[in-house]
């Protein structure tokens, strides 16, 4: 399972029984969404300082409201899900 860390926007991946809490981004999808692809790219930083789409700013905004309500992570279905992993879409 991979979670979004809501401190430093990193994607990290939990196996087995080891998984911590976390917080879940309920959203309606708008346009291009945000995707693991793209929180895997090297301007993620800069990208979520300054988001240059709603859907940025969505992350951004949601990462900070977790951090708020004291959630270490976050659970994002279209930027922590593998696309292409079929598995992935059935847990």
């Amino acid at each position: 399972m991979r979670l979004l860390h809501t401190s430093t926007y990193a994607m990290e991946e939990f196996v087995g029984e080891i998984i911590p809490k976390y917080a879940i981004l309920s959203h309606t999808w708008e346009g291009k969404e945000v995707s693991l692809r793209d929180m895997e790219q090297p301007d993620l930083l800069q990208k979520l300082e300054h988001p240059p789409s709603p859907a940025w700013g969505k992350i951004k905004n949601a990462c900070k409201q977790a951090r708020q309500d004291l959630w270490d992570y976050i659970w994002i279905d279209t930027c922590c899900i593998a696309p292409l992993c079929r598995a992935e879409f059935c847990d």
